[in-house]
């Protein structure tokens, strides 16, 4: 990469944080006892329990050949996670047969849950049959609720996995996704041998340029996979370690958007353009440029199907990209960054980006996986139903894993040390802001018997409320940002109930606001819906 670091002096115009977002997105982390850190891993889902697969126990990979992706690294264990009850269970993989064992100890592996099974296709490790690191060409299958049951009670699992070899599979760094009843393996790379940041002839590497197509038929017993015509595209679709996120189109139907991702054919520079792809075909959008988030992160796909809008959001990682003060600052080291951010398709297919108020405590990211709340209602792609999200702070799933990195650029002087395998996980709670508040919040009220009528409003409308006693009154219009819209100052207002009329219909955007009334004794806050 180039060592160049530019500062470009214009203002976040369209990717600031100052419009009125659909939802606010809280994180709250928490720690389960002996749950080590993890990157790059796969995952599936029973009830509430997780099965957490492979992966890499250590940070960023070391730059030296003998040093890079090391055996001590690779994640060896099978590991369970209760979220609720905050325990965690553990297996070796020694059981497995050795092709199942080394597969499954590999890290940047595809994979996709179907109902009980979990499907992993490739992966990069090193492999004591061939002895030598190797991107892996098999896909195995894994009845994930009996594996769950089996480690948690201590019982053997080696029934509950099969494997297929299919040199068509042997990829790692793309990603697996599915449209109806057709997968898609998106992109990725086959790469053989040590990493070596110099290009000495250490490893074979080759993009697979590609998104391929198949079907799976799955009885149990036997897995048939059948090849559909794929799609090449050497310039657009030489990405890897990237996010793939599940969608709802503009026309109601399901599909991928293929975002950002590494490396540009003629350039060691993220992509900024995304590829959508539909049941049909795929598109290339140049018209949007994302700044943040290049890096496979964990990622959370939402629909809102009364405004036709699809957002992706995505936590921390490594970009090319990141703000400062409201400044877009361009770093062509790709360091580790902070930022969360979303991309918002609207219904006439025009995608923006935003920058949102809040950021991952510390560098983190980069690896780490969004697990989702299986209590919500979802779409058969894994897309989150926003109009159904209703309620204040819903918790909707979580993130665990990825890499904590000390700097932001560590990549030159990287000897191991700078960073680590992330063990925290993180709860991720979403306000509605759009859908929240309708019949007001009674627990803020108190005893001054707040409201806003009407509500929903038109930017008229008049605020009601009690005083128990005589009091100055401070009344405060501010939105969802925290942003100080209006201040009024009554002075000496009489005990008893008392309204005050506001007419703010040319300071308001569609969207979610507050009213907040402080007296000398006591305060209240009310939210309220502008249309």
């Amino acid at each position: 990469m180039n060592n160049l670091r530019l500062i470009l002096g214009f203002l976040l115009l369209n990717i600031t944080v100052y419009s009125q977002s659909p939802f606010t997105i809280a994180l709250e982390p928490f720690n389960i006892s002996e749950l080590g850190g993890l990157q790059s891993f796969a995952f599936g889902q029973d009830q509430e329990k997780w099965l957490l697969v492979g992966g890499r126990l250590d940070g960023l990979h070391q730059r030296q050949p003998w040093a890079t992706f090391d055996i001590a690294g690779h994640n060896n264990q099978l590991i369970v996670v209760d979220p609720i009850s905050h325990e965690k269970w553990g297996a070796p993989l020694s059981s497995l047969p050795i092709s199942i064992q080394e597969h499954l100890s590999s890290t940047n592996m595809n994979f996709y849950q179907e109902g009980a099974y979990l499907y992993i296709i490739g992966g990069y490790g090193y492999s004591t049959t061939q002895g030598n690191h190797i991107t892996y060409p098999y896909l195995t299958a894994i009845k994930v609720p009996d594996v769950i049951n089996a480690i948690v009670n201590g019982l053997n699992f080696s029934m509950y996995f099969r494997q297929i070899e299919d040199p068509r599979f042997q990829v790692t760094g793309g990603q697996l996704q599915k449209i109806y009843d057709i997968y898609y393996l998106l992109g990725g790379q086959i790469f053989l041998g040590r990493y070596n940041p110099m290009n000495n002839p250490t490893f074979y590497q080759e993009y697979t340029n590609q998104i391929r197509r198949f079907s799976l038929q799955d009885d149990g017993v036997n897995i048939v996979v059948q090849h559909l015509s794929s799609y090449t595209d050497a310039e657009n679709l030489h990405r890897r370690d990237y996010n793939a996120a599940p969608q709802i189109l503009p026309n109601g139907e399901e599909g991928i958007t293929m975002f950002s991702g590494v490396f540009q054919p003629t350039v060691n520079l993220p992509f900024l353009n995304s590829v959508t792809v539909d049941s049909s075909n795929y598109s290339v959008n140049n018209s949007f440029l994302q700044y943040y988030n290049h890096y496979h992160c964990a990622t959370i796909p939402l629909y809102s199907s009364s405004e036709n809008e699809m957002h992706t959001v995505f936590f921390g990682g490594i970009a090319q990209y990141y703000d400062s003060a409201g400044i877009l600052v361009q770093d062509n080291n790709v360091p580790f960054v902070k930022t969360i951010a979303r991309v918002t398709r609207e219904a006439n297919g025009k995608m923006t980006e935003y920058k949102l108020p809040i950021e991952m405590p510390v560098l983190l990211g980069a690896g780490s996986e969004f697990i989702p709340n299986v209590n919500q209602s979802l779409y058969n792609n894994g897309v989150y139903k926003l109009d159904e999200i209703t309620r204040d702070s819903t918790l909707i799933g979580y993130i665990f894993g990825g890499i904590i990195s000390s700097e932001a650029n560590i990549f030159w002087n990287n000897d191991g040390t700078q960073s680590t395998a992330n063990s925290q996980i993180y709860k991720v709670y979403l306000t509605n802001t759009i859908y929240s508040g309708y019949e007001g919040n009674p627990q803020e009220t108190g005893s001054l018997n707040l409201s806003v009528n009407p509500n929903p409003n038109d930017g008229h409308f008049v605020v009601d409320y009690f005083l128990k006693k005589d009091s100055d009154v401070k009344l405060t219009m501010y939105d969802m940002q925290g942003a100080t819209i209006r201040n009024v100052f009554l002075e000496n207002q009489s005990s008893g109930n008392n309204t005050y009329t506001l007419n703010a219909s040319n300071q308001l955007k569609s969207g979610v606001y507050a009213i907040s009334i402080q007296t000398t004794y006591g305060k209240a806050t009310q939210k309220f819906i502008f249309k």
